[in-house]
């Protein structure tokens, strides 16, 4: 069996006992370390390389936005999975984390199996993607980012990309995209790689940031 590494980053002492103690109890996950800042985070993340970070996205000591952009900007971090621990659901510092490369994000009072589950889903490289709140934290920021998206543009996509990375903005899953497209589910992963690596996005969190960003989705839209 596969031991998933997580490290967890959150400046209350109780808060990262709390998440240690539920995780270190399923035999699948081991937590390698904890940091209480950002910059104490990204020092351990470049040190140990877990799979997982779990990052809080207010901390003192360098805050979990910048510590999240510093690991996913990182190519020796290419393969840790950075997960933001938020408070509020529609936040636009979890936006722009996002934006920047994290995988997805999770609100604080998450139910103890959905957190477990979280973790396993990004470790094995999906994104963690709730599509409504994520839509709806998306749309919200979106089209009033502070910079400007540096990622390419939907010109370099075929039509059929095109397609799918505007079903994959609305939160269809690639299953949903396949029957949507009446393609198989694995030409549909076939072609969200190819967008991927066309538009330079690190995960499908950052794919769904691009289909608002480029206008390929808008706010209220429905798939």
């Amino acid at each position: 069996m596969t031991t998933i590494s997580v490290l967890l980053a959150d400046d209350q002492a109780l808060v990262r006992a709390g998440f240690r103690a539920l995780l270190d109890s399923c035999d699948d996950i081991t937590v390698v370390g904890e940091a209480a800042s950002g910059t104490e985070a990204v020092d351990l993340a470049r040190r140990l390389t877990p799979d997982v970070v779990l990052m809080d996205i207010r901390m003192p000591g360098g805050d979990g936005l910048e510590a999240a952009a510093a690991m996913t900007a990182d190519p020796k971090l290419a393969e840790t999975k950075v997960v933001i621990l938020t408070t509020f659901d529609l936040d636009e510092y979890v936006f722009e984390a996002l934006r920047s490369g994290a995988s997805g994000f999770l609100v604080k009072d998450t139910e103890p199996a959905e957190l477990i589950r979280a973790v396993r889903v990004v470790a094995d490289g999906n994104a963690l993607l709730s599509p409504g709140v994520t839509r709806s934290l998306i749309a919200e920021y979106a089209h009033r980012a502070k910079t400007p998206a540096t990622r390419g543009d939907a010109s370099a996509l075929t039509e059929r990309e095109r397609e799918v990375v505007t079903l994959a903005g609305g939160g269809l899953s690639n299953d949903e995209i396949a029957a949507r497209l009446y393609m198989s589910p694995a030409t549909a992963k076939t072609h969200i790689s190819r967008a991927m690596t066309k538009l330079g996005a690190r995960d499908r969190a950052q794919l769904v940031v691009f289909a608002y960003e480029s206008g390929l989705v808008r706010p209220g839209w429905t798939p």
